[in-house]
C-alpha cells in the first residue's frame, strides 16, 4: 500500500502540469494590447529620393542637344503629378530656368524655386536639375503581435489604423500632402466658386413658368 504522503504528492502533479501548460499557452499568445488611446500608432512615413542630371549651360540657357537630353531624361523618369523639379544653378541664369520650365511644362509640372542639397560638386558652366520624388508607406503593418483574446486594458489592437492609413498612403497622388497639405493661391478656388454661385443665381426657378396645362377629360 502506497504511503499517504506519496499519494498526496502524486495527486498534485496533474494540477501542476495543467498550470504549466496553461502558462505556456498564454506566453505564446503574444500578450494583450496595451495602447489605450484612440490615435493610431501606425502612421504613414514619407520618403524622398532625389534624382539629378548635370547639364552644360550657356547664355541662352540650354543648347538644343542639352534640351533633347533633358527631355529624354524626363521621359525616362516618367514624370507625373507629385514629382518636384528644381534647378541648382550657381549663376542663377534666368534663361536656364525658362528652358527647363518649358520642358517641364510638357509634363504638367512647374519648377520649384529652391533646390535640395545634393552630393557632389558642379564644374564651371554646369547646372544640376533635380527631380524629387516622394513615396508613402506605413511601416510595421499588418501587426498581429497581440494574439490573446483577453483585453483587460480595453486597448486597441496593435494593427489599429493599418488598413486606413495604408490605403491612404497607397492612393494619395502627392505623398507630400500628408506632411504639409496642398497650398494654393486662392485664385482658382475663387473663380470656381463664383462661377457656381453665378449659375445658381442666374438660373430661373423651375416653377417660374407656371404649371403646364393638362386636361382631365378623355377624347
Amino acid at each position: 500500500m502506497m504511503p499517504k504522503a506519496t499519494h498526496s504528492k502524486l495527486a498534485k502533479l496533474p494540477a501542476i502540469a495543467i498550470a504549466l501548460s496553461l502558462g505556456t499557452v498564454l506566453a505564446g499568445c503574444g500578450g494583450m494590447p496595451t495602447e489605450r488611446g484612440l490615435s493610431s500608432t501606425k502612421q504613414p512615413v514619407i520618403e524622398r529620393t532625389n534624382f539629378v542630371l548635370d547639364v552644360q549651360t550657356n547664355r541662352s540657357g540650354l543648347s538644343i542637344s542639352e534640351q533633347q537630353r533633358v527631355d529624354g531624361w524626363f521621359d525616362t523618369m516618367e514624370l507625373a503629378y507629385g514629382d518636384r523639379i528644381s534647378i541648382d544653378d550657381p549663376t542663377n541664369n534666368p534663361a536656364l530656368k525658362t528652358a527647363v520650365s518649358d520642358l517641364a511644362g510638357r509634363y504638367g509640372l512647374l519648377v520649384s524655386e529652391t533646390a535640395p542639397t545634393t552630393a557632389g560638386f558642379l564644374n564651371p558652366g554646369q547646372a544640376r536639375i533635380v527631380v524629387t520624388r516622394s513615396s508613402a508607406f506605413v511601416p510595421g503593418c499588418p501587426d498581429w503581435s497581440a494574439k490573446s483574446d483577453m483585453n483587460y486594458n480595453n486597448a486597441t489592437s496593435p494593427g489599429y489604423g493599418c488598413a486606413v492609413n495604408s490605403n491612404i498612403a497607397a492612393m494619395i497622388a502627392d505623398p507630400q500632402d500628408l506632411l504639409e497639405g496642398k497650398k494654393g493661391t486662392g485664385e482658382t478656388v475663387v473663380a470656381t466658386s463664383n462661377k457656381a454661385i453665378g449659375t445658381f443665381r442666374n438660373t430661373a426657378p423651375t416653377g417660374a413658368g407656371g404649371l403646364p396645362a393638362a386636361s382631365t377629360g378623355g377624347n
